[in-house]
């Protein structure tokens, strides 16, 4: 008998609570759209899954519509999945079918780390080609899914930082600090001024 590859109730249950997802921002969706198009990702076909709370819901039509209109861009599906199931295995073919570029997911921490587990064991699926939104940038989700399931994942935060999944762990990139507005001249005049300051 082949032992389930989905995580037990008593095991999900010691994580505690966790966060259901929040309406999602502007930040959040532009840096999501900036990993699917930056430069030599050649990203141009998706499947967008989502669980069935409604701010993942609205985060994934959000998505949809403007991926459509990036131009020369197209979704091949949309995959939504509950919370709890008996598998997850017939979502799990829905959101693997037509070999898409990048899987781009707006979910629930543990009905992903439920359907993460299932993709690995019973599909194709790259978690290093799959993109979430903010609330699965969650410490816990890693544990949840278990070793090396979404290795490479990678997302946005709510105030458009970037998130990664490596080795276990979500490591958070800090966004770059705003420009200084004071501060106009060239390298040379600032240094120039800089070392008259000094030398006053």
């Amino acid at each position: 008998m082949t032992l389930s590859p989905l995580l037990p109730h008593s095991e999900a249950a010691a994580y505690g609570d966790l966060p259901t997802p929040g309406p999602h921002r502007d930040a959040e969706l532009r840096a999501l759209l900036g990993l699917l198009t930056a430069p030599r990702t050649r990203i141009s076909t998706v499947v967008v899954g989502h669980s069935r709370d409604a701010a993942s819901r609205s985060a994934a039509a959000a998505f949809i519509e403007a991926w459509r209109t990036t131009g020369g861009r197209t979704v091949l599906a949309g995959v939504d999945w509950p919370e709890t199931a008996a598998s997850w295995l017939r979502a799990a073919v829905r959101f693997t079918t037509g070999e898409p570029d990048a899987w781009v997911v707006a979910a629930a921490p543990l009905g992903w780390a439920q359907m993460s587990r299932r993709l690995r064991h019973s599909t194709h699926w790259d978690p290093a080609r799959t993109y979430g939104f903010a609330s699965l940038g969650d410490s816990r989700l890693p544990a949840l899914a278990g070793p090396a399931t979404l290795q490479g994942m990678r997302g946005a935060t709510a105030d458009g930082a970037l998130w990664t999944i490596d080795r276990g762990w979500v490591t958070h990139q800090v966004p770059a600090p705003p420009a200084d507005p004071v501060s106009r001249g060239t390298l040379e005049e600032d240094s120039a001024r800089i070392s008259g300051r000094a030398n006053g």
